[in-house]
């Protein structure tokens, strides 16, 4: 496997800068997820890596070597798409071996590299198979298959999960989790969905119009978010964040340049006493409820529960927030600690 270097990647379309000033070191075997709403520049900054998109300057290197100018096929990658882009005329073994076939591998090595993939993926039974007859999930685990026979260095994977239904996405988050253990390879995962990138990630890359907001694990960028932006964005529900002077007794011990609190949802407390509201939907999960609660001033405070609760919509409540989990932003939405 190997490390991952960018240095200063700028990208301009035009007048379009899509890039800026992006510096990221990824460790041998380490898995790196990118994550941020659409248009941040996440897939770009992928394509970039991959060698499908030039970068208008900077540096891109690979194990140590420069590669910022080679084609893609020189760069010792893989890539898994959003679409599977399997030739439906060709079985699952095929398909697996068609790359290694066009360069010229030995059939005897295409062969043992076909078996430890079709094990590692649980796809031994369905190398016979073509891809209509398989599911959605087996036919990602194909595409997969399909990068990991190259032995590449870097795995790039640019939202593979996104034509997927709920249950199998979450099934294929456990393959991948285990498929990176088992290779101890590196990879480099795009995604729009910050659950995926909470439960899937050593480190998240949080970027915002075209720059990196925050670099970090998800339990560093959940607890210590660098800014306003990455505080609202990790985490489902997001975090609760009202400017501070709103009269709902929330700044606590703030610096004195906080313009803005947030609170996660987790963090505020029910009680006889507090900021009152009334809940005007409940979520039910099951093993938790979120509570959309109405203050008297028309702000809109999520909290959550036990799922064993009893209360309602329409029920008042009132709240208090735990002080130490409050965070505070400036005016530029930055952090202040």
């Amino acid at each position: 496997m190997a490390t991952v270097q960018l240095e200063k990647i700028n990208k301009y379309y035009s007048a379009l800068h899509a890039l800026k000033d992006v510096s990221l070191s990824v460790a041998d075997g380490a898995f790196v997820v990118f994550v941020g709403p659409s248009g941040c520049g996440k897939s770009t900054l992928l394509r970039t890596i991959a060698g499908l998109e030039s970068v208008s300057d900077g540096t891109i290197k690979i194990d140590g070597k420069d590669v910022t100018d080679l084609e893609p096929a020189d760069r010792d990658l893989s890539m898994v798409f959003q679409s599977y882009a399997l030739y439906p005329h060709m079985t699952v073994r095929a398909n697996m071996e068609f790359g290694m076939k066009v360069n010229g591998l030995p059939a005897a090595e295409r062969k043992t590299r076909i078996e430890e993939a079709a094990r590692i993926l649980q796809l031994s039974e369905l190398l016979d198979r073509k891809p209509g007859q398989l599911s959605g999930g087996q036919r990602q685990r194909v595409a997969i298959g399909r990068s990991i026979v190259k032995n590449p260095k870097v795995f790039l994977f640019d939202e593979p999960l996104s034509n997927l239904d709920a249950k199998l996405r979450v099934q294929m988050r456990i393959e991948l989790e285990a498929l990176h253990k088992e290779l101890d390879a590196t990879m480099i995962y795009v995604t729009h969905d910050q659950v995926e990138a909470m439960t899937m990630a050593d480190q998240i890359v949080v970027l915002n119009a075209g720059r990196i907001e925050q670099v970090g694990s998800p339990m560093e960028l959940y607890h210590t978010p660098a800014s306003e932006f990455v505080a609202g964005f990790i985490g489902s529900p997001a975090m609760n964040i009202f400017p501070i002077g709103q009269g709902l007794g929330d700044a606590g011990d703030a610096p004195a340049d906080a313009v803005k609190v947030g609170i996660r949802p987790e963090h505020i407390q029910l009680g006889d006493t507090g900021i009152p509201g009334t809940i005007r939907v409940k979520e039910k999960l099951g093993s938790e409820s979120y509570l959309y609660v109405m203050t008297q001033n028309d702000t809109q405070i999520v909290v959550k529960t036990d799922g064993e609760d009893m209360l309602n919509a329409g029920d008042h409540v009132h709240m208090t927030f735990r002080e130490n989990r409050l965070h505070h932003f400036d005016a530029h939405g930055r952090t202040l600690r």
